[in-house]
């Protein structure tokens, strides 16, 4: 084959992988440039919250160091790196329940570190110090009526944690029609994500990263979320179901 008709070939095929690849890389632009719904709601003051009881009133169930590092470091690296990520653009005022709404539009900055900083704060507030109150007659009937028993339903909110691969957490959760539903999320995802399959507004929340449990615990998670229940603060699961069922 002489110059003229190898530059000729050459020519023809990168015309043709043009071609191929155009409407591609279109397509991709397009799938980045999703528009995203405008924020309505009141604005919201994104804020680090205090932990609501000392760092060691988990034990002996969660240590305190374990506490401090989990709170002042984890946690507050969620808010940090989230409060950048929104800073000056159309997020900076939403709630974090409409962000999650259009998860899948943004990037993943903003859905590890929203996760991470909504994730906490519930964790934080769904204990107590030797565990609170009791599920509320209506929470009650509804576990029965969704799990059979309330032993069903920790076995079942226990497996989702046990069989997490890597990091992630187990949810209880109330579905847009009301009824309860136990999911796992990996890594900061959790049920408000329009990302989920399994979605809806959580009630419980337990963290299976290993900086949640790994210097009290290792490697035996399992022992990390039997004691879980040891510290539920089941009066604020029962507010949260009250309002998430409304």
């Amino acid at each position: 084959m002489n110059m003229k008709k190898l530059n000729a070939a050459l020519l023809l095929l990168a015309l043709i992988f043009a071609a191929c690849a155009t409407p591609a890389a279109e397509s991709n632009e397009k799938e980045k440039e999703k528009p995203l719904k405008e924020y309505t709601g009141e604005p919201v003051e994104h804020v680090f919250p205090d932990l609501p009881y000392a760092f060691d009133a988990l034990e002996p169930y969660i240590d305190a160091k374990t506490m401090e590092i989990h709170y002042d470091r984890h946690h507050r690296a969620y808010y940090n790196n989230f409060i950048n990520a929104i800073k000056g653009t159309e997020l900076e005022n939403a709630s974090l329940e409409f962000i999650f709404s259009q998860m899948s539009k943004l990037s993943a900055t903003i859905r590890n570190n929203g996760g991470g900083l909504y994730n906490h704060n519930l964790f934080w507030e769904v204990m107590a110090p030797g565990g609170q109150g009791e599920p509320s007659e209506e929470l009650k009937n509804a576990i029965n009526r969704t799990f059979g028993t309330m032993d069903a339903f920790k076995e079942k909110f226990n497996n989702a944690a046990l069989t997490q691969f890597g990091s992630g957490w187990s949810w209880l959760l109330v579905k847009e029609d009301g009824s309860l539903a136990v999911s796992g999320t990996a890594n900061q995802d959790n049920p408000l994500m329009d990302t989920e399959k399994v979605r809806g507004t959580p009630i419980l929340g337990l963290d299976v990263w290993e900086h949640a449990y790994y210097l009290k615990y290792q490697n035996r998670r399992g022992d990390y979320v039997q004691n879980f229940w040891n510290v539920v603060n089941w009066d604020e699961v029962n507010r949260r179901y009250s309002k998430a069922k409304k």
